[in-house]
C-alpha cells in the first residue's frame, strides 16, 4: 500500500526538513514506471498543511529501494538541501537498518568489506572480493540482535552507501533478506516488500545544529511485529 498525504507518517518536520517513514512500494522520486513518487506526496502534504500557493520546493536528499521501508529525509529549503548533500558526502549522517534473514550469519557480529559492481540492465549489484574494473568498495557492520523462530533480526550500520549494498552483501554471506528474490531469497513476500527497514538516523540539523535522532516504527506485519 503506497503512501498518500492522508496516511503519510511524518516523523519530524520544521521549516527546513521533513523526515518520513516510507512504506514499502513507494518510489522516492519519479521514475520510468510513472507511478506517483513519495516526493510528490510530501509536497502535497506541505502545500495543504501550510496553505502554500504555487509550487512547493522539496529536495530529495537520499533514496531507498522501492521494496524497502523506513526513514527518508527531504529538504524544504535549498540551504538545507545543499548542506545535507554535503553531509552525505562527508558521511556525517549515520543510518542504521534492520534486516530479517532466514539464514543467521555464522558470526553474530562482523564487518563486511567487498567491492560492488552495478549492472544497469538488470538493476542488480554483483559482489566481488577484490577490486574489479568498475567496482566500488562497500563496507557495512552488522550484528544479530534478535532470534525469531525461523528468522534472525540483524542491525546494520553502513559505512558506504552503494547500490543495493545491504541486499547484495548479506546475500553473499548466505543470509539473503526475507522476500528478496533478486538476491536469492526463495520466496517473495505477498506485498512485494522485502524485510529491510531504515530504522534509525542520527545527524546534526543542517541549519539549527541541534542533534537529531529519529527511529521509524517497523511495518505492521507479523514478523516485523515480532522484532520490535
Amino acid at each position: 500500500m503506497q503512501s498518500t498525504k492522508e496516511n503519510l507518517q511524518v516523523l519530524f518536520e520544521d521549516n527546513h526538513i521533513v523526515i518520513v517513514n516510507k512504506r514499502s512500494g513507494d518510489i522516492t522520486q519519479g521514475d520510468k514506471t510513472g507511478d506517483k513518487p513519495l516526493s510528490d506526496v510530501v509536497k502535497e502534504y506541505i502545500k495543504d498543511k501550510y496553505n502554500k500557493p504555487g509550487d512547493v520546493f522539496l529536495g530529495v536528499v537520499h533514496r531507498l529501494d522501492r521494496p524497502t521501508s523506513g526513514i527518508i529525509i527531504f529538504a524544504r529549503t535549498t540551504k538545507a538541501l545543499t548542506r545535507l548533500n554535503k553531509m552525505l558526502r562527508d558521511k556525517t549522517i549515520n543510518k542504521t537498518y534492520w534486516a530479517v534473514v532466514k539464514n543467521e550469519p555464522k558470526k553474530a557480529t562482523d564487518t563486511l568489506i567487498n567491492f560492488l559492481k552495478k549492472n544497469p540492465k538488470n538493476n542488480k549489484s554483483t559482489v566481488f572480493y577484490k577490486e574489479t574494473e568498475g567496482s566500488k568498495e562497500a563496507i557495512l557492520h552488522y550484528k544479530t540482535i534478535k532470534k525469531l523462530d525461523n528468522y534472525a533480526l540483524l542491525e546494520i550500520d553502513l559505512e558506504t552507501g552503494r547500490h543495493h549494498q545491504i541486499r547484495a552483501q548479506l546475500s553473499a554471506i548466505g543470509s539473503a533478506i526475507k522476500g528478496d528474490l533478486k538476491y536469492g531469497f526463495p520466496r517473495s513476500n505477498k506485498d512485494a516488500s522485502i524485510h529491510l527497514h531504515a530504522r534509525k538516523i542520527d545527524f546534526t540539523h543542517p541549519v539549527s545544529k541541534e542533534l537529531i535522532h529519529i527511529e521509524a516504527p517497523v511495518p505492521n506485519e507479523v514478523i516485523w511485529n515480532a522484532c520490535s
